[in-house]
C-alpha cells in the first residue's frame, strides 16, 4: 500500500510530528503518526481492524487496534477503550505519541471497541438492570470483551495477559461499564479509567431517597467482594451537568463519584495506592474534556 504525506505539524516537544496520510484511491483512509528525531529513526503508529470475531447476539461492529509508535512488542500493556468510535475526538493517538516522546514507559496496545446500536442495554451493570430495565445485555457484552475480543487480540499480537498491565477505560455510561468490567473480572483487568462515569445509574426512581439509596454501582461495591488487586482512576468535571437532586450544592456527577469512592474505601481500597480522583475545573460532559484528562490517566495507568 502506498502512502503520501499530506500534512505534518509539531505536536508537543522533542521533535514529535503528527502526520496524516491518505492512500491510493480505492483503499480506506487511515491516520498515522510519525515520531521524528528519536535516535534518527521514524516510528509509526497506525490502526488495524481485528478480524474474525464472533459477536453472538450482539450487533457486529468494527473493533480497531491502535498500534503505538514503535509497533507491537511481546508482553506490552493492553488497554481496552469503550465507545471506541470516539477515539479520534479523545485525541488518543496524540496522547500516546506524547507518552512516546517523554520516554521511560511502555506504550499500550489500545483495543477500541465501538458502541453498538443498543448501547443503553450493553453498557450497564451485568445482572443489575436500572429502574427502566436498561442494561439487560451488559453481561453478554462483558462476555464478548473478555472471552472473544481479548483472546483474539492476544493470539494476534502476543500482548500481556497480566491483569496488572491490562486495563479498560470509558466515559459516561461507558465509564460505568468499564468500572463493572474491572470489578467483576479481576483475573483479566487490574486497572480502569472512568471519565464522567454514570454513577447515578439506579434501580428505583420513585423518590429522592430511593434515587440515592438504589444507585447500582454503589450497591455492587457494598454487596460483592472487592477484587484483590485493582487500581481505579476517576474523573469528573465541575460542569459535567447542572443537576443537584438533593440541593446540597454539589452536582450529581461529582457527588455520585465521590460517594462511590467512599464506598470503595470502606471496602479496603486506599486513596493514592488504589484510587485516584481528578476533578476538572470547567470540565464538561464531552469528548473535549475527556481528551484533556486522557494524558494524565495514561501516565497514572502506565507508570
Amino acid at each position: 500500500m502506498q502512502f503520501w504525506l499530506l500534512h505534518a505539524g509539531l505536536v508537543g516537544g522533542a521533535g514529535l510530528r503528527q502526520g496524516r496520510a491518505c492512500v491510493k484511491p480505492g483503499y480506506a483512509k487511515q491516520a498515522v503518526w510519525l515520531l521524528a528525531g528519536l535516535d534518527g529513526a521514524g516510528l509509526w503508529a497506525h490502526e488495524e481492524i481485528l478480524p474474525g470475531l464472533d459477536f453472538g447476539a450482539l450487533a457486529p461492529r468494527e473493533v480497531r487496534i491502535h498500534v503505538p509508535p514503535g509497533g507491537v512488542k511481546p508482553g506490552m500493556p493492553l488497554l481496552v477503550a469503550l465507545d471506541g468510535q470516539n477515539m479520534a475526538a479523545w485525541r488518543l493517538d496524540e496522547a500516546i505519541a506524547g507518552l512516546a516522546a517523554k520516554g521511560g514507559r511502555e506504550l499500550p496496545l489500545v483495543v477500541a471497541i465501538p458502541a453498538g446500536p443498543d448501547r443503553l442495554n450493553e453498557y450497564g451493570l451485568a445482572g443489575l438492570p436500572d429502574y427502566a430495565g436498561r442494561g439487560g445485555k451488559a453481561a453478554e457484552f462483558q462476555r464478548f470483551v473478555v472471552e472473544v475480543v481479548l483472546p483474539a487480540v492476544r493470539v494476534r499480537y502476543a500482548v500481556t495477559a497480566d491483569p496488572a498491565r491490562t486495563g479498560v477505560m470509558g466515559s459516561s455510561l461507558g465509564g460505568l461499564a468499564a468500572f463493572d468490567l474491572a470489578w467483576r473480572h479481576p483475573g483479566v483487568f487490574g486497572f480502569a479509567g472512568i471519565f464522567s462515569g454514570s454513577f447515578w445509574w439506579r434501580g428505583d426512581n420513585t423518590s429522592l431517597a430511593a434515587k440515592q439509596r438504589s444507585r447500582l454501582a454503589h450497591r455492587r461495591v457494598r454487596e460483592t467482594p472487592p477484587p484483590p488487586r485493582l487500581r481505579l482512576w476517576f474523573e469528573a468535571g465541575t460542569k459535567d451537568e447542572a443537576d443537584d437532586r438533593d440541593g446540597n450544592g454539589v452536582i450529581d456527577a461529582i457527588q455520585d463519584t465521590t460517594e462511590l469512592l467512599d464506598e470503595l474505601e470502606r471496602r479496603g481500597l486506599k486513596r493514592g495506592a488504589d484510587l485516584r480522583y481528578v476533578e476538572l475545573a470547567g470540565g464538561e460532559h464531552n469528548e473535549a474534556t475527556w481528551a484533556r484528562a486522557l494524558p494524565e490517566f495514561l501516565e497514572w495507568a502506565l507508570p
